[in-house]
């Protein structure tokens, strides 16, 4: 029994969009560092309740993992947490992805759950 407890607890975790291995949290001086430096970045717009976000979170974390998309960045915003972020990128809605490159916003998308229309998106940012 504890060890289906603990297969359980593992399986929520991973599942529930709060295991992005790439993804780290959202901080205005990280950002800015990246956007200084050009980096490639993703701004992702994330909520625990969302079942959106949920969908999304094992695509972008597999995606990240490729080797074409080594390179970015993944920043993680709390949707309910952190407001003044989400305002700040004048963003309506969680489940929103934005990609960066060289400093300036490339391509945003909202609520796609497509590995093809991530992937395009993604691809933005090189």
């Amino acid at each position: 029994m504890k060890r289906l407890l603990s297969a359980l607890a593992l399986f929520s975790l991973l599942f529930s969009g709060a295991a992005l291995a790439e993804a780290r949290t959202y901080s205005q001086e990280a950002f800015d560092a990246l956007q200084k430096d050009g980096k490639p970045t993703l701004v992702e717009i994330h909520a625990t309740w969302c079942s959106t976000c949920r969908a999304q979170a094992p695509i972008i974390n597999s995606l990240l993992k490729e080797k074409e998309f080594a390179g970015i960045t993944a920043l993680h915003v709390d949707y309910d947490d952190q407001k003044d972020v989400v305002r700040s990128f004048r963003v309506q809605r969680q489940a929103t992805l934005i990609v960066f490159k060289d400093g300036k916003e490339v391509g945003r998308s909202t609520s796609d759950t497509s590995r093809e229309g991530i992937r395009k998106l993604l691809q933005k940012a090189l």
